[in-house]
C-alpha cells in the first residue's frame, strides 16, 4: 500500500465519522455558506506572478516543516506580500491541518482560499463552502473520471473554483472536462517522492488553453518559475519554501520582489 492509498483509506473513515457528527443541513446553515466566493482562476489569469502560497505544518515526505507559525499571521503575511491565493491544508493525520485553519485564514484575509484536501466525497465540498473556501482540489490519482465529473460539477453548483491535480499523462487524459477551472501538474512522483520540473514541461503541451495551468511541488526559487512560464503556466503553488522560514509572509514578499525584479 503506497502512502496515497493509506491516506485515502484513513480519509474514508474520517469523513464517515464527520458525516455522523455534523449533518449536511448544519453545514448549509453556516454563516459563510452564502458568502460570495473569489475566483482564484481569474486572479491567476490577471497576475504577473501567479503565486499560490501554502500553509502547511508537516507532510509525509518532510515530516515537520513548521509547527510554530500560526495561520492568522501566515494569512495576513501572504496577503501583504501580494500572493494570488492561499492554500490551506486541512488534513490532520498526515499534514497537521484542520478545518479550523481554513476558518482562521478566512477571518484573516481576503485572498481566494484553496481547501487542500484529499476529496473523496461530496460532503467535503459542503464543508469547504461552509468553512470559507473558494477553491477545491481534486486529485486525479485517487478518483475515477466519473467521480471527477460528479465532484467538479457539484463544486461549480456551490460557486467553488476547481483545481484538478495530475501527475502523469494518463491522469490528465481521463480528467479533462469543462467543469474544471485549473489543471495542476504535481512535479512530485507520489511513489518515490522525487521532484522534477520536467513533469510540468512535458504535460504542458497536452493541457488545453481553456484551463489555467498550475505547477505544483518543487518550486523553491524564482528560476523555476521563469523556466516554467514559457510553457504556459500561470499559477505556481509554493508551500515548504515559505513555511520553513520564521516568517512565511516576509519570505513570500521577498520571493515576489525577486520575481518581479
Amino acid at each position: 500500500m503506497n502512502i496515497l492509498d493509506k491516506i485515502v483509506a484513513d480519509k474514508r473513515v474520517e469523513v464517515n465519522l464527520r458525516k455522523s457528527l455534523i449533518l449536511t443541513n448544519q453545514l448549509e446553515q453556516s454563516v459563510l455558506f452564502e458568502r460570495e466566493t473569489i475566483s482564484l482562476a481569474n486572479k491567476l489569469k490577471n497576475s504577473s506572478t501567479g503565486i499560490i502560497a501554502e500553509h502547511k505544518r508537516r507532510s509525509p515526505s518532510k515530516s515537520v516543516i513548521n509547527q510554530s507559525l500560526n495561520v492568522q499571521d501566515v494569512a495576513t503575511g501572504y496577503e501583504q506580500a501580494g500572493v494570488c491565493g492561499m492554500s490551506v491544508l486541512t488534513d490532520a493525520k498526515y499534514f497537521g491541518g484542520s478545518l479550523d485553519d481554513l476558518l482562521t485564514a478566512r477571518a484573516s484575509c481576503n485572498l481566494p482560499l484553496l481547501r487542500k484536501e484529499f476529496i473523496i466525497d461530496e460532503y467535503q465540498l459542503l464543508e469547504a463552502r461552509a468553512y470559507g473556501a473558494d477553491v477545491i482540489l481534486l486529485i486525479a490519482a485517487i478518483l475515477t473520471r466519473e467521480e471527477i465529473k460528479r465532484f467538479s460539477e457539484f463544486a461549480k453548483s456551490l460557486h467553488l473554483d476547481v483545481l484538478l491535480e495530475v501527475h502523469n499523462e494518463e491522469e490528465l487524459q481521463k480528467s479533462i472536462m469543462p467543469s474544471l477551472d485549473m489543471l495542476g501538474v504535481n512535479n512530485r512522483n507520489l511513489k518515490t517522492f522525487d521532484v522534477s520540473l520536467e513533469t510540468s514541461k512535458i504535460l504542458s503541451t497536452q493541457i488545453p488553453d481553456d484551463f489555467v495551468k498550475v505547477s505544483e511541488s518543487g518550486i523553491s526559487n524564482v528560476e523555476a518559475i521563469k523556466e516554467l512560464k514559457p510553457y504556459g503556466y500561470q499559477g505556481f503553488l509554493i508551500g515548504e519554501n515559505f513555511m520553513k522560514t520564521n516568517d512565511a509572509g516576509k519570505s513570500a514578499m521577498q520571493f515576489i520582489k525577486d520575481l518581479e525584479a
